[in-house]
C-alpha cells in the first residue's frame, strides 16, 4: 500500500509540473531575447598592467651624417717592405740563423680615412695611416681620386696633414671638443674594411682618456687625452671623423680597445682642441711648435696621497723639475700638485697634457698648484724641446747633429750583412763630430731603435731628453758605438 501510494503522489507531481509549464509558455509571453556579448579585445601590453607611454624618439642624426659624409675621404698608401733571408745555407749550418740578407723590396698596401678641413684640399688624418708611405692616394666620396702630398706629421699626437690639388671641396667645420659631454650622441664616419662612406653612431663614454698607446711609442712626448665613444670603429676608420649632432668635427678617430683587431665596444679619438693647433702649426711652420712646462709628472691617487701626505687626491704630481725650464724659472718645485691651468681644473695627467699642448713656446700660462696644503700661483713661460722660446723649424734636430744622411742601398746592406741603416755622408760642426763619428758611418740603431731613414732618426732624437746611444758599422766592416750628449 505504501509503495502504491508513493508512486501515485510522484505521478501527480510530475503531471502538475508539466501542466504549469505549458500554461506559462502559452498564457504569459516573455519579451526577453538572448544577446551575445562581444568580449572586449585588450592589447597584450596591458596584460602586464603597464601604463601606456608615448614612443620615445631617438636623436635625428641624418643632417649630421649628410654634412660629414662628403668631407670624409678614403686614404690609400703604398710603402715598401724588405723581406729577408740568409741566402747562405752553409753559413747557417755552422753559425746558425740570424744574419739575414735583404731580399728585393716589395710594395705594401695600406688604407685609412681622412677629413677635408678646407675647400682647397687640406686633409687631416692619422700619422700611423701614412707612416713610411711612398705614395698617398685620396679618393673622395664622389669617387674622384687625387695624389696627396704629406705636409707634415706629429707622431706625439698621431696626427698627419695632407694636401691635394683641388678646389671648392666639401669640408668639415671644427666643433668644440671642450663642450662635449659624456652621454652625448656622436657619429663616427670613415672607411672600415675599405667600405667607403660608412657612418656609425654611439655616445661619448669618457673624456681625457689615456690608453698608453702613444706614450709607449713616443715616450714622454706622447700626448693622450682621447674622447672615448661606443660608436663602432674598425680597421680603416683611422683618420676618420668623430662628429657631433650639428655635423661639426670634434675628433679624429685613432684607436680601438680590442684583443681581436676589430671593434669590441670602445673607440678613441684625438679631440679637435689638439687637432686644430697641430694643423695650424704644420700649415704655418711645417713643424709642431710644442710648448713645454719642463716637468716630469704623474697622476695623484689615494696611495700616492697617503705616501707623500698630500692634501688632495686630485691633480697632477710634479715628480721632477728640469733645470733651466720654464717651470723652474717660475718657481714650481718637486712635490707640488698642479690643480689648475688658466682657470681650468686639472685632475689627471692627460688633462694637463691636453691643455698645455694648445700653446706654443713663448706663450705664458697661469698654473695653480697645491704646496703643503696651500694654493700657489705660477706664471710659466713655455719653452720648446731645446729649452728656448724660438720657433722650431724643420730639420733643426739634424742641424744639431751636424751631419747629412742618406739611406743605405740594398747591395751595401747585403755586403755588410745588416738589415737596415742610415749612412752619414757629410760631417760638419755638431754633436756627431764631437762624438768622433767619421763620414761613412752607418747608423743601424739609435737608443736600440732600428734606423732606416732620416725620419726614423728624427723621431728618436725628438723623444730623448739627454743622451743618444748609436750602434753602427763602417764600410770597412768595423762595428762602432757612440754615446752623444744632446744637452750641452
Amino acid at each position: 500500500m505504501n509503495t502504491k501510494k508513493f508512486f501515485s503522489v510522484f505521478a501527480i507531481a510530475v503531471i502538475s509540473a508539466l501542466v504549469a509549464v505549458f500554461a506559462y509558455s502559452h498564457i504569459v509571453k516573455s519579451d526577453q531575447k538572448i544577446v551575445e556579448i562581444q568580449q572586449k579585445q585588450i592589447p597584450a601590453a596591458q596584460y602586464a598592467s603597464l601604463p601606456a607611454t608615448p614612443q620615445m624618439a631617438g636623436p635625428d642624426l641624418t643632417k649630421a651624417a649628410e654634412k660629414s659624409v662628403h668631407a670624409v675621404v678614403h686614404v690609400k698608401t703604398v710603402s715598401t717592405k724588405t723581406s729577408e733571408y740568409s741566402g747562405n745555407p752553409l753559413y747557417e749550418f755552422f753559425f746558425g740563423p740570424g744574419n739575414p740578407m735583404p731580399r728585393q723590396e716589395q710594395p705594401v698596401m695600406g688604407s685609412g680615412s681622412g677629413v677635408i678641413i678646407t675647400t682647397d684640399g687640406y686633409i687631416v688624418s692619422n700619422n700611423h695611416v701614412i707612416d713610411n708611405a711612398n705614395n698617398i692616394e685620396v679618393t673622395l666620396n664622389d669617387n674622384r681620386t687625387y695624389k696627396a702630398v704629406l705636409v707634415g706629421t706629429d707622431p706625439a699626437t698621431d696626427i698627419a696633414l695632407l694636401k691635394i690639388d683641388a678646389e671648392e671641396l666639401p669640408y668639415m667645420k671644427y666643433g668644440n671638443s671642450d663642450n662635449v659631454k659624456i652621454g652625448e650622441w656622436v657619429l663616427a664616419v670613415g672607411n672600415p674594411f675599405n667600405l667607403t662612406s660608412t657612418v656609425t653612431a654611439g655616445i661619448v663614454s669618457a673624456k681625457s682618456r689615456s690608453i698608453n698607446i702613444l706614450t709607449r711609442q713616443q715616450g714622454t712626448l706622447g700626448i693622450e687625452s682621447f674622447i672615448q665613444t661606443d660608436a663602432a670603429v674598425n680597421p680603416g676608420n683611422s683618420g676618420g671623423a668623430l662628429v657631433n649632432t650639428k655635423g661639426e668635427l670634434i675628433g679624429i678617430n685613432t684607436a680601438i680597445a680590442s684583443q681581436t683587431g676589430s671593434y669590441t665596444g670602445y673607440s678613441f679619438a684625438v679631440p679637435v682642441s689638439i687637432v686644430e693647433k697641430i694643423v695650424a702649426d704644420l700649415m704655418e711652420y711645417g713643424e709642431v711648435q710644442r710648448g713645454m712646462l719642463g716637468i716630469n709628472i704623474r697622476d695623484v691617487n689615494s696611495d700616492l696621497a697617503n705616501e707623500l701626505d698630500l692634501s688632495t687626491t686630485q691633480g697632477v704630481y710634479v715628480a721632477n723639475v728640469m733645470e733651466d725650464s720654464g717651470a723652474e724659472e717660475a718657481g714650481i718645485e718637486k712635490g707640488d700638485v698642479i690643480i689648475d691651468v688658466n682657470g681650468e681644473e686639472v685632475t689627471r695627467v692627460s688633462e694637463l697634457q691636453e691643455k698645455i699642448s694648445r700653446f706654443r713656446p713663448g706663450d705664458k700660462v697661469n698654473v695653480t698648484a697645491m704646496r703643503e696644503g696651500k694654493k700657489k700661483e705660477f706664471y710659466v713661460t713655455l719653452r720648446n724641446i731645446y729649452g728656448s722660446t724660438d720657433v722650431v723649424k724643420g730639420g733643426k734636430s739634424f742641424e744639431i747633429l751636424g751631419a747629412e744622411f742618406e739611406e743605405v742601398s740594398n747591395s751595401e746592406k747585403a755586403r755588410l750583412r745588416i738589415r737596415n741603416g742610415l749612412q752619414v755622408t757629410k760631417i760638419s760642426r755638431g754633436k756627431l763630430q764631437e762624438a768622433g763619428i767619421q763620414e761613412g758611418y752607418i747608423i743601424t740603431k739609435a737608443n736600440r731603435v732600428p734606423i732606416s731613414s732620416t725620419e726614423d732618426l728624427r723621431k728618436v732624437v725628438d723623444m730623448v731628453e739627454e743622451g743618444l746611444f748609436l750602434t753602427g758599422i763602417y764600410p770597412s766592416g768595423q762595428v762602432a758605438y757612440y754615446a752623444i750628449n744632446l744637452e750641452n
